[in-house]
């Protein structure tokens, strides 16, 4: 801009043809162009500012006219010839004012006018205003000129000076001046076209920023939202005229206000924040002030001394949503909605933790539940998960807010008790016993359960979690056995005796395979005649490491995993097959009694393995007496059909240890049966139980009511089998008649050979 207004004063000057003949003194000539640049670039500075006053406008205007004054002056000294220049000081003055009034219209049409207007007007204004800025220095040039007039001198002397034709400065200035606006005018292409590549990358810029989905938005150091883009009209519901000039704090609850503050003191301090950089979850508050969970990113940076903000919002609300079913369907139960395996592992993890740093106890109560598996295969999986699920309620009611109990699966259930004692839980355990000893109303019908409960505490019964549940769930176990319904606190001695269990199962696994079972044989007595009319036959196992097992011992294993299926039909067919060669050797024919376990009886296809077997040994069915258990018949839906087919075939059917079940007289009326057994208990206590003496003789006397035959278990005296023989029982076996025995011991009974029998 000074090289311009320079070239365009001093091309004028040259123009200027006066009678004597004039040089220019070249220093002079150059440093004349000082002025120009210098005040063209304090007036630049002035003027190129944020907010534009009035005030700036006339100092600029004052540094423009100062400049180009002193640039013609210094440039008319620099004229060499024989005359003096003498000023008009009113023109002189006058010069100065019209640079300075004509800078002041020039600037203002560049400054303000072209604000206000379009891209089309602006280009005209601008050429207005260079129009001006030209006039303003013409005329300061030719008023300057005008005000000064020359003395002729008759001798100058030139001597010492290095003057230049004024044709060839004219020239030079000329092709300099040319020169250097056309860099200028390059640069300025250059500048203009990076600004276009600006403003088109800044208009893709805000257009991706309009399409995203995200809101994004820019606020001041203050919280005043600067940007607010479609993103942020559908996240929060507030249209963009709504919220630019408004405070950040409008859309964050209030619990957020003053850590939004202190973030950006935070940078306005250091110039830096903890988030920046970071993905942060926190809440947001829409245009109906419902809060919702959001996800922000936030940057920050300093322009001009001023602080900026830029954040990404996400709506994470459906994200949020999903997360809490995929927790619920990893960490809570589905039916009954308590936590399952997972949520409990974590939490009593954190207790233990919890335990350890503060010396406290805590314990794990196992807890089965008794018959439901009875109810769930009787009245159907709905009615047992509805029962589960109250259950569960009934539970949730007796625990504390600290207390966690948790669905392992099917009818088990684990309670945690955080900083408790064994008094503590022990009064936990026995209300949860009291509570569920009440019936439960499911399908308006009551329905009976009982629980088993193992406890184990720590850190006596285990120092992790996976200890603490193994040795509760041994305590259930052992509560099992001892009768249900109660609970139980875990001992040492019961992982002994799991062990023991598993390794017998282990055994039982490779019993059949490597010939370990055995049969043993009672014979059964007429109690008139004293004839053998019958034999028991009893499974024995004679296990390679620990001797002869006690079938009361592992037949219940056997039961439990399914292995009794193999084994009684191994049993049966045996007993079978031994019945068939006693035949065969000529001795008298006589019944073998094989005890049917439950598993056996509800298989779908007994009747045809029972048929096989007697195909398989030849045995006539009249020959083989069933004997099944109470619970065995009443249980069963189709013990009626099933006992029928059985009688039909033309086998014996037994009800083993009559009297210790639930003894219905109904289905003595209505089962297909032939001989009621009673159970060696009460015949052992005849003589020391007046009650059992009298179930005896009234066992005796309804089954010969009914037509039914009885044989008596357990009778070891002579006393016993007299009681027997005057209240008229047909059958009795025991010890007093023989042990039981192989079968080669049998066949000497049999015939008449073996001692004592």
């Amino acid at each position: 801009m000074g090289a311009g207004i320079w070239a365009m004063h001093f091309v004028a000057m040259l123009a200027i043809h006066l009678n004597i003949p004039v040089q220019y003194d070249v220093h002079l000539v150059l440093l004349s162009i000082l002025p120009a640049v210098i005040s063209s670039g304090i007036a630049l500075y002035i003027i190129s500012r944020q907010k534009l006053e009035k005030l700036h406008v006339f100092l600029g205007a004052f540094f423009m006219a100062l400049g180009i004054a002193f640039m013609h002056y210094i440039g008319m000294e620099a004229m060499i010839m024989d005359a003096e220049i003498v000023y008009n000081p009113y023109l002189f003055v006058l010069s100065i004012l019209v640079a300075f009034f004509a800078a002041v219209a020039a600037i203002y049409l560049i400054s303000f006018i072209s604000k206000n207007y379009q891209k089309k007007k602006i280009l005209w204004r601008k050429m207005i205003s260079s129009l001006i800025m030209g006039a303003a220095i013409s005329g300061m040039h030719y008023t300057g000129m005008t005000a000064a007039s020359y003395e002729i001198h008759q001798h100058t002397n030139m001597a010492g000076l290095d003057p230049v034709n004024k044709t060839y400065l004219a020239y030079g200035i000329g092709i300099i001046v040319l020169i250097l606006l056309g860099i200028v005018s390059l640069s300025i292409m250059i500048d203009r076209r990076f600004e276009n590549q600006s403003v088109i990358s800044q208009r893709r810029f805000y257009s991706v920023i309009e399409s995203a989905s995200d809101a994004i938005m820019l606020y001041d150091g203050h919280g005043t939202i600067l940007s607010w883009n479609k993103g942020a009209e559908e996240i929060f519901g507030f249209e963009k005229n709504e919220m630019v000039g408004e405070n950040v704090k409008k859309i964050i609850p209030k619990r957020y206000h003053k850590a939004q503050e202190l973030t950006m003191e935070e940078f306005a301090s250091t110039g830096d924040i903890e988030v920046m950089g970071q993905i942060v979850e926190m809440e947001a508050m829409n245009n109906d002030g419902i809060e919702f969970p959001i996800e922000i990113s936030v940057a920050a940076w300093k322009e001009e001394d001023q602080i900026f903000f830029s954040s990404i919002i996400r709506d994470i609300t459906e994200r949020k949503r999903n997360e809490n079913k995929m927790n619920q369907m990893v960490y809570l139960d589905p039916l009954t909605g308590l936590p399952n395996r997972f949520l409990l592992k974590d939490r009593l993890m954190l207790a233990i933790n919890q335990a350890k740093r503060n010396h406290h106890a805590l314990s794990i109560l196992f807890i089965d539940l008794d018959r439901f598996k009875y109810i769930n295969d009787t009245l159907g999986h709905a009615v047992g998960d509805k029962l589960l699920i109250q259950v569960a309620k009934l539970l949730q009611s007796l625990l504390g807010k600290h207390d966690t109990v948790s669905r392992q699966g099917g009818d088990e259930f684990i309670v945690l008790l955080p900083q408790t004692t064994d008094v503590k839980v022990t009064k936990r355990a026995k209300a949860i016993v009291d509570a569920l000893n009440h019936p439960l109303i499911v399908d308006d019908q009551e329905l009976y359960i009982t629980p088993s409960i193992g406890i184990a505490m720590y850190p006596a019964d285990g120092q992790d979690s996976e200890t603490l549940i193994k040795n509760a769930d041994t305590a259930m176990y052992q509560v099992k056995e001892l009768g249900k319904n109660n609970f139980q606190f875990y001992t040492p001695e019961m992982n002994e005796a799991v062990t023991r269990k598993m390794k017998l199962e282990i055994g039982l696994r490779k019993a059949l395979e490597r010939e370990e079972f055995t049969v043993a044989y009672q014979p059964q007595i007429n109690v008139i005649s004293n004839e053998i009319i019958g034999s028991e036959a009893l499974l024995r196992w004679n296990h390679p490491e620990w001797g002869l097992i006690s079938p009361s011992e592992f037949i219940p294993i056997a039961e439990e995993t399914g292995l009794i299926l193999p084994i009684g039909e191994w049993i049966l067919k045996e007993a079978c097959l031994q019945n068939k060669e006693w035949q065969k050797q000529g001795f008298e024919d006589m019944r073998i009694a094989v005890n049917i376990s439950s598993r056996q009886f509800k298989q779908s296809d007994l009747i045809d393995r029972v048929k096989k077997i007697l195909k398989e040994t030849g045995l006539a069915p009249h020959h083989l007496e069933l004997e099944l258990t109470e619970s065995i018949i009443q249980d069963s839906k189709h013990a009626v059909e099933k006992m029928q087919q059985l009688k039909d075939m033309g086998i014996h059917l037994s009800i083993d240890d009559f009297g210790t079940g639930y003894s219905s007289l109904n289905y003595l009326k209505t089962f297909p049966i032939h001989t009621l057994k009673i159970d060696r208990s009460f015949t052992r206590n005849i003589f020391t139980d007046s009650k059992d003496a009298s179930l005896v003789e009234t066992i005796i006397t309804m089954a010969h009511n009914l037509n039914l035959k009885v044989i008596a278990e357990g009778v070891e005296t002579i006393e016993q089998l007299q009681f027997l023989q005057q209240k008229q029982c047909n059958e009795a076996q025991g010890y007093y008649f023989s042990h039981p025995i192989s079968a080669e011991l049998m066949s000497g009974v049999l015939g008449g050979r073996a001692e004592g029998a």
